[in-house]
């Protein structure tokens, strides 16, 4: 008997027919003599109908707060999972992330995982039932409710996972695995079939939404295997493995498109050492991603930095820069909120020097300006205008020979 670990976002959950279709599911795998784990999104909009609940009755809403809120929608969803697999004649029982034992650290909405318990699961698996989990929550060391960031629902399965030794880690979304490119972009992308860890690391990290980074992180980490599936159609979809890619796997995997980050520019910075940290420092205290920098060559004594950010992070980081900027005698403050991210992502161009130059050749022959410009050892990333984003994708698409030849015809994902 195996012990798989089931995990079903937001919209496979999103209304009673969903449920019913995804109880369907745990039934059928439970019957085939697994011991099943089920894991849980909030339904449809369900977190952000909250977020903006709380929107709607204060502008300064403390942490510990809106975790106690949010948490919420997603063990509305495991107690109805639970009603739906009794019907079904499975007897299951519903946990949230505190009664599983979900420790995490004292960091609300973004809080990581510390370790993970599981007795309360083991026990119930141990009796024959189904053990429906609600994700994206623990509780923190100061014993109090925490929450880890949008999309940790897939974190709490591949912790799940890991701690109970599972035999998969299943995945279900809006789409029937991960592709070469957003479908809603790129019609012509093309469903991979399996993806190593690492590739699926840069692609999470360059905005591809499929999988959240940090339980790509954790399952790469911990060498859980994911199996990332739809929920609509529930055929085969895309392995996430620590195999390397074969000789046959194309040099680019994907082309991945981010419309949800900023741009931020301090103007006129005294070019001298510290300063970088005194911008930086603060931000990171203040838990704010910064992804791009780049900094100009210093012209009489000052420099301008760039640095974009999540648009969610920008309401806290406004007023620290503002006043660091102040402080250390900068000209100004300016915020492009009208930019998009392209990546490249491909294990193949370690050893296949001239991508960076065929990426840019593609985009200037599109006439799509570069503004800034990222790179690791596997992944190119650029910043454009936010209007060039779908021309700049579908033009390196077609350029590295990713486009599958037939148009996409699956459900498409919803945006998030």
């Amino acid at each position: 008997m195996a012990l798989i670990v089931q995990k079903y976002g937001g919209t496979s959950v999103a209304d009673p027919d969903r449920i019913r279709a995804c109880a369907d599911n745990v039934a059928i795998t439970k019957r085939h003599g697994n011991d099943v784990v089920v894991v849980v999104s909030a339904m449809g909009k369900a977190t952000d109908n909250l977020i903006s609940l709380a929107d709607s009755v204060s502008d300064n809403q403390p942490g510990r707060e809106m975790d106690m809120l949010l948490t919420t929608g997603e063990r509305v969803t495991a107690a109805l999972m639970t009603m739906a697999l009794h019907d079904r004649g499975v007897d299951a029982i519903s946990f949230t992330g505190s009664q599983v034992g979900i420790i995490t650290d004292t960091e609300h909405r973004k809080a990581k995982i510390i370790e993970v318990k599981g007795d309360r699961v083991r026990k119930a698996l141990g009796e024959g039932k189904v053990c429906v989990i609600a994700g994206f929550q623990g509780v923190s060391t100061a014993k109090e409710i925490t929450t880890m960031g949008r999309g940790a629902s897939d974190l709490t399965a591949s912790a799940m996972a890991k701690a109970l030794d599972a035999a998969a880690c299943e995945i279900y979304t809006d789409v029937t695995g991960v592709f070469s490119a957003d479908p809603r972009i790129i019609p012509q992308a093309r469903k991979l079939q399996r993806i190593n860890f690492d590739e699926m690391l840069e692609m999470a990290g360059a905005g591809s939404k499929v999988l959240a980074l940090r339980s790509v992180e954790f399952a790469r980490n911990h060498n859980v295997s994911l199996h990332v599936r739809s929920a609509f159609t529930w055929e085969s979809g895309t392995w996430v493995t620590t195999e390397e890619p074969s000789m046959e796997d194309p040099i680019i995997r994907g082309v991945v498109t981010d419309t949800t980050e900023a741009k931020v520019t301090v103007l006129g910075v005294p070019d001298r050492p510290g300063i970088s940290a005194a911008l930086f420092e603060p931000l990171a205290g203040a838990s704010v991603n910064v992804d791009m920098i780049v900094q100009n060559t210093s012209t009489d004594g000052t420099t301008d930095i760039s640095f974009t950010m999540p648009m969610s992070d920008m309401k806290v980081a406004e007023d620290i820069v503002a006043r660091v900027a102040e402080e250390i005698g900068a000209k100004g403050v300016t915020h492009d909120n009208d930019i998009a991210k392209v990546s490249l992502v491909g294990a193949g161009m370690k050893s296949s020097p001239g991508i960076a130059a065929s990426m840019f050749r593609t985009l200037a022959d599109e006439d799509v300006n570069i503004e800034m410009i990222s790179t690791s050892t596997i992944r190119i990333s650029v910043v454009v205008a936010s209007a060039d984003l779908e021309r700049a994708a579908r033009a390196l698409h077609t350029a590295f020979g990713l486009d599958s030849g037939e148009g996409y015809a699956g459900p498409l994902p919803e945006r998030r």
